[in-house]
C-alpha cells in the first residue's frame, strides 16, 4: 500500500529562492541547449520577459554568463545577443586511480575535456613515492589545461567508499597510495574532493553518455581486470549501508568448485568472469593473449571508446600529454589481457563463436542473480571488456539470460567502456560544482567534501 499523500499546504516560494530557482532553470538551458538569446530563454523557461532580464543581468555579474555572439547575420541591439556559459570560469579535475596507473582530466566548467595525463604507477614502491608520482600528474595536467587550480576534484578508485565518512573502507586489497593520494589532495588544495567507487562513476557515465541514456533503473555490469556492479534505482546510485552495493564478484555461483571469502572473492563470480579466467577460457577454446595483441605494444588497447581528449603513459614515467587533441588507438598501462582476446573472439566471426558463447553464460550467471534480486529491466555490461564484447557478447548474454529468469531484461553493450570510470569523475565534478555555483537543485551525484 501507499501511505496517502500529505495535503498541500499552499505555501509559495520566496523571491530569493524563486530568484534562484529561475537562475538554475536558465542556466540549464544554456547547458543543454547552447547559448540562447533573451528571448529564447523566455519562451523555453516560460518565464516574463522583465524576469528574464534580470536573470540575465544578475548571472552577468555573477561571472557566469556572458555574451558570446549574435543571432542572425543582419540582426543587431539587446534583442539579438547570445547569452553562454563562461565554461572557463572554473576547472575540474577528475582522477582514474587503478592499480598500475593514475589518469587526470581537467575540463572546464561544462565538463569538456581540456587536457588528460595518464602515467604508470609501481604498485610494489613506497606510498610517499606513489602519490608524490600522481600529484606531479595532477599538476602537470592542470598546467596543459591552463588552469591555475580546480575548484572540484572527483576520484574514482576501488574498493569500499564509506556512505557515513567517503573515506576508501579498510580492506586489505586497497591500494595504500590511493588512501595516501586523496588524503594529499584533500590537504594540498583546500577545495571539495569527492570519493566514489569506481564502477559507480562507471555507471554515471552510461547513464549520461552512454548505452543508459533512455535507462532511470538499470545494472552496469563491469567487466575489467576484475567484476563489479553499480545498481541505478530511479536515477540514484544505491551505494548500500557499508558501501558494498555491487560488490558482484564475490556472488557464489556454480562452477567455480569453491566459494569466495571474506578476505577474498576467489570461488566467487570472479573466477568465472575476471580477466584472468576470461584468458583461461580462450585458452580451452585455442584462443591466446597473444594471438589476439597481435603486432602492437603491450601497453596499447585497440580502437573504440576515446574521448576527444586522451594521455598516454608507456614509453617514459614522465607519460605523454595531449590536450585537444583526438583519442589515438593507444593506451593505459594496465589494461586487461582479455580485453583484446575478447575484440579478437568478435571480429574472428564463426572461430570465435564457441568462446564467446560459453563466455556469455558465465555472464549470465552474474546477471541472473542481479536481476532475481532487483529486476532492473536493464543491464548494460560495461568495462573494457563488456565494451570489447560489444553486441555479439551482449545478444548471447540474453540468450542465456531468457533460460535462467522468467525476467525480461534488456542486456547492452557499453559504449563508453574502460574510460567509464574517469568520464564519470568529470560528470560527477561538475554536478557538485554547478550546485555550488549554480545554486543547489535536488540531491548532488557525488558527496563527501
Amino acid at each position: 500500500m501507499h501511505p496517502p499523500r500529505a495535503a498541500a499546504t499552499g505555501r509559495t516560494a520566496s523571491p530569493a529562492t524563486a530568484r534562484q530557482i529561475n537562475d538554475r532553470l536558465a542556466l540549464q538551458l544554456l547547458q543543454s541547449e547552447g547559448p540562447l538569446t533573451a528571448g529564447q530563454l523566455k519562451t523555453l523557461t516560460g518565464l516574463s520577459r522583465p524576469t528574464v532580464a534580470d536573470l540575465v543581468e544578475r548571472l552577468q555579474e555573477a561571472g557566469l554568463i556572458a555574451v558570446v555572439g549574435e543571432s542572425g547575420a543582419q540582426r543587431r541591439g539587446p534583442n539579438a545577443r547570445l547569452y553562454g556559459i563562461v565554461a572557463d570560469r572554473d576547472h575540474l579535475v577528475g582522477l582514474d586511480l587503478r592499480t598500475h596507473s593514475i589518469t587526470v582530466a581537467v575540463a572546464d566548467l561544462l565538463g569538456r575535456v581540456r587536457a588528460e595525463h595518464t602515467v604508470p604507477m609501481n604498485p610494489d614502491g613506497a606510498a610517499d613515492t606513489a602519490v608524490a608520482t600522481a600529484l606531479a600528474a595532477v599538476d602537470k595536467a592542470l598546467a596543459a589545461a591552463g588552469a591555475p587550480a580546480p575548484h572540484t576534484i572527483a576520484v574514482g578508485a576501488p574498493g569500499l567508499v564509506d556512505p557515513a565518512t567517503g573515506r576508501l573502507g579498510s580492506t586489505d586489497w586497497i591500494t595504500s597510495w590511493h588512501v595516501g593520494l586523496v588524503s594529499a589532495l584533500r590537504a594540498r588544495t583546500g577545495v571539495p574532493v569527492l570519493l566514489e567507487n569506481e564502477v559507480n562513476l562507471a555507471a554515471i557515465a552510461e547513464q549520461r553518455d552512454g548505452a543508459a541514456r533512455d535507462r532511470d533503473t538499470f545494472v552496469l555490469l563491469w567487466l575489467g581486470h576484475g567484476t563489479g556492479a553499480a545498481v541505478v534505482l530511479d536515477g540514484a546510485l544505491r551505494r548500500g549501508a557499508s558501501g558494498g552495493t555491487g560488490e558482484i564478484g564475490f556472488l557464489p555461483v556454480p562452477g567455480t568448485g569453491a566459494l569466495p571469502s571474506a578476505s577474498g572473492c576467489d570461488g566467487g563470480f570472479h573466477s568465472l568472469a575476471g580477466s584472468a579466467a576470461i584468458c583461461a577460457l580462450g585458452a580451452e577454446h585455442g584462443l591466446s593473449f597473444g594471438d589476439a595483441v597481435g603486432p602492437r605494444r603491450a601497453n596499447e588497447r585497440p580502437s573504440g571508446g576515446g574521448s576527444p581528449t586522451e594521455a598516454v603513459g608507456g614509453a617514459s614515467d614522465e607519460g605523454v600529454t595531449r590536450a585537444l587533441a583526438p583519442a589515438p588507438a593507444e593506451a593505459r598501462t594496465d589494461g586487461p589481457p582479455a580485453e583484446p582476446l575478447v575484440r579478437a573472439a568478435v571480429a574472428a566471426g564463426d572461430t570465435g563463436a564457441a568462446f564467446l558463447d560459453a563466455l556469455a553464460a558465465r555472464i549470465a550467471l552474474g546477471v541472473a542473480a542481479v536481476c532475481a534480486v532487483l529486476d532492473p529491466g536493464c543491464v548494460v555490461l560495461g568495462g573494457e571488456i563488456g565494451c570489447g564484447g560489444g553486441a555479439e557478447l551482449a545478444d548471447r548474454v540474453t540468450g542465456h539470460l531468457a533460460r535462467l529468469s522468467p525476467l525480461r531484461t534488456d542486456v547492452r553493450a557499453g559504449s563508453v567502456g574502460g574510460r567509464a570510470v574517469l568520464r564519470g569523475a568529470v560528470l560527477a565534478a561538475r554536478d557538485a560544482a554547478q550546485n555550488e555555483l549554480f545554486g543547489a537543485a535536488g540531491p548532488a551525484t557525488s558527496r563527501h567534501p
